[in-house]
């Protein structure tokens, strides 16, 4: 089972949460996440992850706070814990991804749209992986409402594709796993996030090779 594999290095630098002035004061500050989010994600060693992401998920929350009503550092915040839940273990690692859930799904409620569909695939992998109730809130049905939201909005993802694809190996339907995982291959890299996705593609050609 191809699971997407945190291998990533933090970049040795913190994020200034000086008062913000401005309707798009935070951007700034938000691309500084996403830059950080992507090292470590993509090159860091996975001893070091679990600290990096909880250094990277507060500084995340002090920017959600400071920015009441935007959605795109929630959307930031939920991704971020949720890399961070995957690092962790047992009632930790269900916290994160609740507080990743509980972000994602307010700032959906601000952008129907979830940041260009990332809000959805994020919550279609934490829908799919945390366990079920009464411990958890996995939910298969859910998960794949979650998925194909995402690819309404964007059908040549090669993250929801590739993320789609691992859910439907694990769910026994092969077929439409291998068809997502090709699309995920196939798939346009966003310019912002190239490093990540070029990543997830890779998983992508591992998990095609093996259905």
């Amino acid at each position: 089972m191809i699971r997407h594999r945190l291998l990533a290095v933090a970049l040795g630098i913190g994020i200034s949460l000086a008062p913000l002035s401005g309707a798009v004061a935070w951007e700034g500050d938000v691309e500084v996440l996403k830059q950080r989010w992507e090292q470590i994600t993509t090159r860091q060693a996975e001893g070091e992850r679990r600290r990096a992401l909880q250094s990277l998920a507060d500084e995340a929350e002090s920017l959600v706070e400071a920015n009441a009503g935007e959605a795109q550092p929630l959307i930031w915040y939920g991704i971020i814990e949720a890399s961070h839940a995957r690092e962790r273990s047992g009632l930790g690692a269900l916290g994160s991804a609740r507080n990743a859930r509980g972000a994602l799904e307010r700032a959906i409620e601000l952008d129907p749209e979830g940041g260009n569909g990332s809000a959805y695939v994020t919550l279609g992998a934490l829908y799919d992986r945390a366990p079920g109730r009464p411990v958890g809130f996995g939910n298969s049905a859910t998960a794949e409402q979650m998925f194909q939201r995402a690819l309404e909005i964007r059908p040549d993802g090669i993250d929801v594709n590739f993320y789609f694809a691992s859910f439907l190996e694990d769910e026994g339907r092969q077929d439409e796993a291998r068809d997502h995982a090709r699309r995920a291959v196939d798939g346009t890299a966003r310019p912002d996030r190239e490093i990540s996705d070029e990543a997830l593609r890779e998983e992508a050609r591992a998990l095609l090779s093996q259905l």
